[in-house]
């Protein structure tokens, strides 16, 4: 399969350049890299769009961030791109998550071997890694976890190494789908359910929900992840900013939910909420 690799000027903040890698996501884009000429944004070319592009370029938001080039890439060339650029992420000094071409390291409880493709979650982003710092506060022994988003299945994995009994990871992208079969086998982890699709998908009940994906899906499905979450449940949530944290404990009060707990670095946030 192709990749295409788009490269955008350089954003003129922090916050235009994590709300255009968040815009681009939305749209499809799964991995992203910053250097001397801006950022580039990958895709596949059977996803190929640009007229969103520029119509996303166009929103007053992004004003001034030109497309300035967009370039096919083989398949050999991305992976060794990514192998490049890839390192291995430290999690309160007990978890380690890193790629098959690293080497194991003992010294840690957890050492996560995690290979994305295209798929979300490798914890180099900080939605990912502060959800992870905060599960590794959490009792996770004989409870049952849905991991909502899944992405790479790198949480459930996780949950699941912290004693989850039933762990079920639901993602509605294909290739995130397949992909957490192949992170599951990496890591010896073979009895989490894996499902492809989306909050409808969600059937029973849980102790801890995890859902690692993005302000407006949250808002938009919590009642779902309440709806099957047992009473003194917790949930964490996780891939927004610190600008919507209000607007996100404000739906989830309404729901039901009491506030734990947050995390906030580079403007991203991961809070925790207990059903009451």
């Amino acid at each position: 399969m192709k990749t295409l690799e788009y490269t955008f000027s350089v954003p003129s903040s922090d916050i235009q350049h994590d709300m255009l890698i968040t815009m681009l996501a939305d749209m499809g884009f799964d991995s992203f890299m910053d250097d001397d000429f801006g950022l580039k944004a990958y895709r596949s070319a059977e996803c190929r769009d640009d007229l969103a592009v520029e119509g996303l370029l166009a929103e007053p938001a992004f004003f001034g961030i030109q497309l300035l080039n967009v370039a096919e890439m083989p398949d050999k060339d991305w992976n060794e791109l990514w192998e490049a650029s890839y390192q291995p992420v430290v999690v309160n000094e007990r978890c380690r998550v890193r790629a098959p071409f690293h080497e194991p390291d003992s010294r840690f409880e957890f050492d996560l071997v995690i290979e994305p493709k295209m798929s979300f979650g490798t914890a180099n982003h900080e939605t990912t890694s502060q959800i992870i710092s905060l599960m590794l506060e959490t009792d996770f022994q004989g409870k049952d976890v849905l991991d909502m988003g899944s992405g790479t299945a790198v949480l459930a994995i996780l949950a699941k190494k912290l004693g989850a009994r039933h762990t079920v990871a639901i993602d509605n992208d294909e290739w995130a789908y397949r992909n957490a079969f192949t992170n599951c086998e990496l890591n010896g982890v073979t009895d989490i359910e894996i499902i492809l699709g989306d909050a409808s998908a969600i059937k029973g009940s849980f102790d801890v929900v995890l859902a690692n994906i993005n302000r407006n899906i949250l808002l938009r499905d919590m009642h779902h992840y309440v709806a099957a979450m047992n009473p003194s449940a917790h949930i964490f949530f996780s891939g927004f900013y610190t600008e919507d944290l209000e607007s996100i404990k404000a739906e989830a009060e309404r729901l039901g939910l009491r506030y734990c707990r947050h995390l906030s670095r580079n403007n991203w946030v991961a809070v925790e909420f207990v059903k009451n």
